[in-house]
């Protein structure tokens, strides 16, 4: 027997023997960590399934987490932008939990902490942070990438304020189908992997749990893709392969273009030219594109509060790196700065408290490194679609 019920926040899912619990909470939301003890111990669930990954729980349990943390490697690696983006998230949600008393993810260590008093097995059933923003940013737009560096740095340097009661109506399907809708117009292969994605591969290890009777706290826009994902799950309709969800997509092939063809484009005016006029039209152009590649570079630098030294270096490496593809500004200003500014012990250890506000990002070291790096970079990518079409012109003469 079939049969979905909806109680205020909790969804009963009767498939067959089975019974699934699903419980949609707001992370910031007094109210769900009173909601995640009362159905936990009035349900006694064979299993508890929380929307958590590993690394997400060792930062929320581990406050010693951060120390490890070595930003130059991160850097090299390319993972700038990743990590810029969890932190960029951790802060919004931490802001808003300050405001409420709450911290976030708080219902769901309250579920973990209640399991290990009741002796009843959990399982952490997100996929890893880490997969999911890689597999975003792989799937994502050369335009829409800049809409999420647009998003993450207006979230840095947002003071947006959220009542309980405002958070509570977030947990309202009407409320999130319309963020969602909001989302996928604006980014749809955001949406797609940080919601769609994540309701298969939160189903699937849901279904996949030990048990008759499961408890699966979760955030409540993921409950209804979840309910349809179970069903399918259980009437043999679809086969969700776990790997596929946790593979990283090739670069795309735009993309990998895009790398070559802004340097070819740049040294391919010049030659025209110095081939239309000789050097001093050449020169010309160069030195132009130079101060508006560099220079904006730099500035991106300047507004991050850089060292004098790492802005000096943006507007030298800027133009360089750009007939590179395979450095960037930012991993040149970001090292550098970091060299000049290395991360104290107590960077790593204010961290998690720095989150909350916008002086906290530009003081602490670790922070201001990721925007040092995030600001050249814009700089620098500002610059090269200005100077090209300028470039274009100045041949037209």
């Amino acid at each position: 027997m079939n049969e979905e019920r909806n109680q205020g926040a909790l969804t009963r899912l009767s498939l067959g023997e089975r019974e699934f619990l699903l419980l949609g909470t707001a992370h910031i939301s007094s109210r769900s960590v009173e909601e995640v003890r009362e159905v936990i111990r009035a349900e006694k669930p064979d299993r508890v399934c929380v929307e958590l990954d590993q690394a997400r729980y060792d930062s929320l349990t581990e406050k010693s987490s951060w120390q490890s943390l070595n930003i130059v490697d991160v850097l090299k690696n390319g993972k700038g932008f990743l990590l810029l983006a969890n932190l960029v998230l951790s802060s919004f949600q931490r802001r808003l939990g300050a405001q409420l008393g709450v911290s976030p993810g708080e219902e769901m260590l309250t579920a973990i902490r209640l399991c290990q008093e009741e002796n009843i097995p959990f399982s952490l059933c997100d996929r890893d942070i880490q997969l999911t923003l890689r597999r975003a940013w792989a799937k994502t737009s050369f335009w829409g990438k800049n809409k999420m560096l647009a998003a993450m740095l207006s979230a840095v340097l947002s003071s947006e304020k959220l009542s309980a009661e405002e958070i509570e109506k977030l947990k309202t399907r009407t409320t999130f189908q319309s963020m969602l809708d909001e989302l996928a117009g604006y980014l749809p292969s955001v949406k797609e992997v940080l919601i769609d994605e994540r309701d298969r591969y939160l189903a699937t290890r849901i279904y996949q749990a030990e048990g008759l009777k499961i408890v699966a706290v979760i955030g409540a826009g993921h409950v209804e893709g979840i309910v349809r994902c179970l069903r399918a799950l259980h009437e043999g309709a679809v086969a969700v392969e776990l790997g596929a969800l946790e593979a990283i997509p090739p670069r795309r092939r735009v993309g990998r273009i895009l790398g070559w063809l802004i340097p070819a484009a740049i040294v391919g005016l010049l030659i025209a030219g110095f081939i239309r006029s000789g050097w001093q039209l050449s020169l010309s152009m160069l030195w132009k594109w130079v101060l508006v590649n560099g220079g904006l570079a730099a500035l991106g630098s300047a507004l991050s509060l850089a060292h004098p030294l790492t802005i000096v270096a943006a507007f030298v490496g800027a133009p360089i790196t750009t007939l590179n593809p395979f450095i960037g500004i930012g991993l040149v200003t970001g090292v550098l700065e970091a060299v000049l500014r290395k991360p104290r012990v107590t960077d790593f250890e204010n961290l998690h408290q720095d989150l909350l506000t916008v002086r906290g990002f530009f003081r602490n070291r670790v922070t201001h490194i990721l925007l040092v790096f995030l600001f050249s970079s814009l700089g620098a990518s500002i610059g090269n679609f200005i100077g090209i079409p300028w470039l274009t012109s100045l041949l037209r003469k």
